[in-house]
């Protein structure tokens, strides 16, 4: 574990400079960010933007006068985002293990203020291992929503990161994070070159060993947002590992304690306002799940919970509760992707 932390230090502390630095397409976001991402990010300077590392963009509505923690947070991108999108009244933690990386991103915390009008910082960075929270006082229920870009497969402890997010999450609280993952486990000599590693594939996720780990600590159901398949476009890396598929994903998870492990029918009905900014016209809850405003829509038990126990609920009018159950609800059942197949017209 300790030469694995040494050498995710090494490579993103002195290695890699920019972007132009990395040796694959793995750590290359395609996703398209909201209008308000956009204009956070015209803000930021080109010193943290260049040292962007991410592979999606992990960044929430609704996070006004929220508390929001970056797992791995780098020169601090996503945070000055967030940053923007909490507003003055709002926090944003960002978490590191290199200290190169923390460096850039407190040099400019005063000047990120001034950029976006604030008078008080709502930013604050910590040095220290994703994998262990509490040693940064990071108390249980205290975050409203955790992110991370394309970090918690460097990590040598995943279970441990994924139990720390459900610790200091509060409860309805939210996890949207993107990360690479692959369709197998990754033998232990590639996993631990140092290259690999840091280069976000050797340390990849196997999926359905990520579907069981989310289960054992707590996080029952979980919905991937988007998916795209990963090009190395890089020969001799193809050539050690190209046995393996990957891809980049963005996972939408919630704390709930009423999530069920299969999706279950109880004739719940849920509507969408149409109140979330920037989503007039529908909601996207995950890949499958597309809520065009003010149409009913047929859910099960665990969708009808995350969009009325979670801060998702002021926008959403859930009928029905679980008084009444109808089975399993149809056309939901697991796929080999780890994820579930959509059923035509409603849930999952």
């Amino acid at each position: 574990m300790n030469e694995i932390i040494k050498g995710v230090k090494d490579y993103y502390g002195r290695q890699l400079q920019s972007k132009g630095d990395l040796k694959t397409n793995s750590c290359c976001c395609s996703d398209t960010p909201s209008i308000e991402t956009k204009e956070a990010l015209a803000l930021i300077p080109d010193e943290i933007k260049d040292r962007f590392y991410g592979c999606g963009s992990p960044l929430p509505p609704l996070l006004e006068g929220m508390t929001v923690l970056d797992l791995g947070c780098g020169t601090g991108r996503d945070v000055y985002i967030a940053s923007k999108l909490v507003g003055e009244s709002g926090d944003v933690i960002g978490v590191d293990m290199t200290p190169e990386q923390i460096g850039i991103a407190k040099k400019h915390q005063e000047e990120q203020c001034k950029r976006f009008g604030f008078k008080r910082i709502n930013t604050r960075f910590l040095q220290g291992y994703i994998e262990d929270l509490r040693s940064l006082e990071i108390e249980d229920g205290s975050i409203d929503v955790v992110i991370s870009n394309c970090v918690i497969n460097l990590s040598p402890a995943k279970e441990q990161v994924f139990k720390e997010i459900y610790r200091v999450l509060k409860p309805g609280g939210e996890l949207l994070f993107s990360d690479v993952f692959a369709d197998r486990r990754i033998p232990e000599p590639l996993a631990m070159d140092p290259v690999l590693r840091g280069e976000c594939i050797g340390g990849a996720m196997y999926i359905e060993d990520f579907r069981r780990l989310m289960a054992k600590v707590g996080f029952t159901d979980f919905r991937y947002t988007n998916m795209r398949p990963i090009e190395l476009n890089n020969k001799d890396i193809e050539d050690r590992i190209g046995m393996a598929s990957f891809t980049s994903r963005t996972v939408r998870a919630f704390k709930l304690d009423d999530l069920e492990d299969i999706c279950e029918d109880y004739g719940q009905v849920a509507w969408y306002d149409g109140s979330i900014p920037g989503h007039p016209h529908f909601f996207d809850l995950d890949d499958h799940h597309r809520f065009i405003t003010n149409k009913p829509m047929l859910v099960c038990g665990n969708t009808a919970s995350m969009v009325s126990n979670t801060r998702y609920g002021r926008s959403f009018k859930v009928l029905g509760g679980r008084s009444v159950h109808y089975g399993r609800f149809d056309g939901c059942t697991p796929d080999n992707d780890g994820g579930r197949k959509p059923s035509p017209g409603s849930c999952c």
